[in-house]
């Protein structure tokens, strides 16, 4: 199980141990992995995942795991909370194509947190 932490830190959700499915702590399937893609359920492309960072479809960095290498200074991070029951997957939708990835920023993204997986 891989954590995803926040700009500040906070523990939002978790990659689950068949290394595709992405669940908020509350149980919520959000996401899915495919290659290095993140994928909404709807099929919609939220971003991409690079050396243990999470970057939004602008290429900013949205969340870091603990081997992210590289990017922004992290925050402490906080304890991981207990993890809810998890919910059903839904099924995927069709995936949106993926657009040219922009240059990666060392700037936080405004995503980094619940939001990112509502885009």
């Amino acid at each position: 199980m891989v954590t995803l932490y926040s700009s500040s830190g906070q523990a939002v959700a978790y990659v689950d141990h068949d290394g595709q499915s992405i669940y908020l702590y509350d149980g919520r399937p959000v996401a899915w992995l495919s290659d290095e893609s993140v994928f909404a359920y709807s099929g919609r492309y939220l971003g991409w995942v690079d050396n243990g960072w999470f970057y939004d479809r602008n290429g900013r960095p949205a969340f870091f795991t603990e081997d992210s290498t590289g990017g922004p200074a992290r925050p402490a991070r906080s304890a991981r909370p207990a993890r809810g029951a998890r919910g059903a997957r839904p099924a995927r939708g069709a995936r949106e194509a993926r657009p040219a990835k922009p240059a990666r920023s060392l700037s936080w993204s405004e995503l980094s947190g619940n939001a990112f997986f509502e885009q």
